[in-house]
């Protein structure tokens, strides 16, 4: 019997021939990312819970500060202070005003067939690549940080089989919102979604990357995609090569496989208060909104900024809302910069801001007060995840967004 990607990777990681799922086995893993969101804990574990506290591979290391960008209080300012110091001290890989963790490990360190573990939920992003990223607690990055191992579950895989191509106006964040909401927000708890088929080859880089990156909000630990050209392409212009590059086999075994034809999906916005609440783009237009966001490691790259720039050329974001541009990273905004993306932006009335995780995180840039109603590219709609507990999240990709920010309220493009 043959195994999965996610089963590959695992097996190689624990130094076995095969794994099943249900096992748990010890494995080295390959990197370790955190952010500003908890690392300070994990600082205040090594010093105050080990006797003997070491760093077992500095080089697998990486830490990246974009939750609170810059500093919005002196609370904050001492968290990123206790981060610097102590990554500055032990050498570690460190990253300050570049963009949101996952955009910078995407484009600077992730390579097909590693194990990663991140100090953030969404690091199943790394799937894109063909890597088996998930998301742990302080305490598990501790133990990985001064050991270099850890334990995991091997989980079931659900395939996804995709077929056709996406239509024009619709997007990858349409694709993974309507699976979403298709198998529910537990549908792959403690499973891994791997993707391919015909259809994956005609999803860009940023296209994988979106699908990847919200597979946890279906509660999968881990997503994983086929590495193919336009994988191993974007690593070779990246000048790194993988690790491993793993396909499952032909008599791999999946807990259930579903077959998605791309040409059948339509924009989507996910109502508040759950991911899963899907409904079509066109069942929310009329409702009112107060500020629209562009941006997250879902949605930030430079694809998604062309795509509103496309729309909001030549016109107006609506006077009653706020609307704020963020890209991923600063490679990202470069790029936009040069493109006259941001300009076409700011021409239009929207607040660009710096690369961070901005109001996705909800706790300091942007943030929506009582009653306010956000549309927004970002991870979560949860109660209160954008600001005050009684506002409002909807989800939806870049061009639903952009639309809504020029009338004012939830619009599709060709709403305009």
């Amino acid at each position: 019997m043959g195994m999965t990607i996610a089963e590959k990777i695992i097996a190689a990681a624990a130094g076995v021939e095969r794994v099943r799922p249900g096992d748990i086995y010890t494995v080295e893993v390959d990197q370790l990312m955190s952010n500003d969101g908890t690392t300070h804990l994990t600082i205040d574990m090594f010093h105050q819970k080990l006797k003997n506290p070491q760093i077992a591979d500095v080089k697998k290391l990486v830490w990246i500060v974009d939750h609170n960008v810059p500093a919005d209080s002196p609370k904050t300012a001492a968290t990123h202070k206790k981060m610097r110091d102590f990554a500055k001290e032990h050498g570690i890989t460190f990253y300050e005003g570049q963009g949101v963790c996952h955009q910078i490990m995407m484009e600077n360190h992730v390579r097909p067939g590693e194990l990663i573990f991140g100090a953030d939920s969404h690091t199943c992003a790394y799937g894109a690549l063909g890597a088996f990223g998930t998301g742990v607690g302080c305490t598990d990055y501790l133990y990985a940080m001064v050991t270099g191992k850890s334990w995991v579950l091997v989980p079931e895989t659900l395939k996804f089989n995709l077929t056709g191509k996406l239509q024009p106006g619709v997007y990858a964040r349409d694709l993974i919102l309507t699976i979403i909401g298709q198998i529910g927000a537990n549908g792959a708890n403690y499973k891994a979604m791997e993707f391919g088929g015909e259809g994956l080859k005609t999803l860009t880089m940023s296209d994988r990357i979106s699908i990847c990156n919200l597979c946890v909000e279906a509660g999968a630990k881990t997503a994983l995609m086929e590495v193919d050209d336009t994988a191993l392409r974007y690593l070779e212009e990246r000048g790194r090569s993988p690790k491993h590059v793993f396909a499952s086999d032909g008599d791999a075994v999946y807990e259930k496989e579903y077959t998605i034809d791309l040409g059948s999906i339509r924009p989507i916005v996910a109502k508040p208060h759950f991911v899963d609440n899907v409904v079509e783009a066109k069942e929310c237009a009329g409702v009112k909104i107060d500020e629209a966001f562009l941006g997250s490691c879902n949605n930030g790259r430079l694809e998604d900024l062309r795509v509103g720039a496309a729309l909001i050329k030549g016109r107006k974001v609506h006077p009653l809302v706020r609307f704020l541009v963020v890209p991923a990273s600063k490679e990202v905004y470069r790029q936009a910069l040069e493109e006259g993306l941001l300009q076409t932006f700011m021409e239009a009335g929207a607040i660009v801001m710096n690369a961070n995780c901005s109001v996705c995180w909800g706790s300091c840039q942007g943030v929506i007060g009582e009653g306010e109603v956000l549309i927004s590219t970002g991870t979560r709609n949860f109660k209160g995840r954008a600001g005050h507990a009684d506002s409002f999240v909807y989800l939806a990709s870049a061009a639903t967004v952009t639309a809504s920010a020029i009338k004012g309220e939830i619009a599709t493009a060709d709403m305009l």
